[in-house]
């Protein structure tokens, strides 16, 4: 990887990892850090299909949750819409 690559090099260069890792449909597990907030967590929610499955744990102090979610995809460009939708929350670390 050149440090020069393009957003879109950089997105072509993933689809292809990804491909070649998966056969879509497949199942994708996803990791998610936010901070503890109802509105948050619904923001997150409210990017993944009906058949989405969470599981939360709060940190030690509670100040953070650490969501994963499972979902089976169509295809990489849907893993790529999930990391979009959920790169719009406020303090969000994606794993």
């Amino acid at each position: 990887m050149q440090g020069s690559e393009t957003e879109s090099e950089k997105r072509e260069r993933l689809r292809k990892q990804l491909d070649a890792f998966h056969q879509w449909p497949s199942d994708f597990t996803f990791k998610f850090i936010l901070p503890t907030n109802p509105e948050s967590l619904e923001q997150l929610k409210s990017g993944f299909g009906s058949s989405a499955r969470f599981k939360e744990r709060l940190s030690k102090k509670g100040n953070y949750v650490s969501v994963t979610i499972a979902e089976k995809l169509p295809s990489a460009e849907a893993v790529f819409e999930r990391y979009e939708a959920a790169g719009k929350i406020d303090g969000i670390i994606s794993l």
